[in-house]
């Protein structure tokens, strides 16, 4: 596979900052495989992404900090810098229903996602057979009342031991603690069964089927502290009719679930999402 490395800038719109980005990197012989930008009128705000391939590339990543901040300080940039490789390794988190597990790991048996899933964290043990099928490795870890707390230090002793760089909560029907989502900040990826913010928290699809919707939704996003508030990456809506029970509300928005967490999981390891504020924007 192609090596590349991925720079995602945003900071104060001005003239000469995509001139200023190129120059740089093709002054160190990089062949720009992939470049997008976005301007936030609103904002008054330069988004980019650029990717290219580190073949012939002169500069050690290990000093393009230093190489590039000259340019960062200048345009008030904040940015990061990612490589396509190594893969990211992601643990799974899920509760009782398993579709979305089902779906992820199928996906990257399938090549889909380029990252590897060391293991399978459940309060629950009844998604091990799906694990077990796959050959990835399952935690389970019940989680009895007042427990949470030494639940979530088993948890992370387990992330920690395997390196762990990102969390995908695939229906994982518990509320993280603070602590826990501090120790991944913009790394712990959740599937909500409404179109946020309508419905948030708990049985979106009772509530949704009492409102008597025409669509219902599902979204994928960031967690943060404040429930199902966090930085939205994905969504998708299909339509309901009067004839249509609460059961298949859940089933139709079972497949959404899938689509809009398995295309957030995609983008967030391809280095694809780049976050302002509460926003996100999602690069081609």
């Amino acid at each position: 596979m192609q090596k590349t490395a991925i720079l995602l800038i945003h900071c104060p719109d001005r003239r000469g900052l995509v001139a200023a980005i190129a120059d740089f990197l093709l002054s160190h012989n990089a062949n720009i495989l992939h470049a997008d930008q976005h301007q936030d009128g609103e904002s008054m705000l330069f988004l980019m992404r650029v990717e290219w391939d580190l073949s012939d590339f002169k500069l050690d990543l290990a000093r393009f900090g230093m190489e590039f901040s000259p340019i960062a300080e200048r345009y008030q940039m904040d940015w990061r810098l990612e490589t396509s490789s190594p893969f990211p390794k992601l643990a799974i988190f899920v509760s009782r229903q398993d579709h979305c597990l089902a779906d992820l790991l199928y996906r990257h048996r399938g090549g889909e996602l380029a990252c590897d899933i060391p293991l399978v964290i459940s309060n629950h043990a009844e998604a091990a057979p799906i694990a077990d099928f796959y050959r990835i490795p399952f935690h389970h870890i019940p989680m009895a009342t007042g427990q949470a707390q030494e639940v979530e230090l088993r948890q992370m002793e387990i992330l920690d031991r395997h390196r762990i760089d990102a969390v995908v909560l695939a229906r994982y029907m518990q509320i993280l603690s603070p602590r826990f989502v501090a120790r991944y900040p913009r790394r712990i990826l959740n599937v909500h069964h409404s179109f946020l913010p309508a419905f948030s928290g708990a049985r979106p699809y009772h509530r949704a089927f009492d409102r008597g919707v025409k669509l219902i939704g599902a979204t994928s996003h960031y967690v943060t502290e404040t429930l199902d508030d966090g930085p939205i990456i994905e969504q998708d809506v299909a339509r309901i009719s009067h004839r249509d029970q609460l059961e298949d509300l859940i089933q139709k928005g079972r497949d959404l679930e899938k689509m809009v967490l398995s295309r957030a999981v995609r983008w967030h390891i391809e280095h694809r999402i780049l976050v302002y504020g509460n926003k996100t924007v999602i690069f081609d």
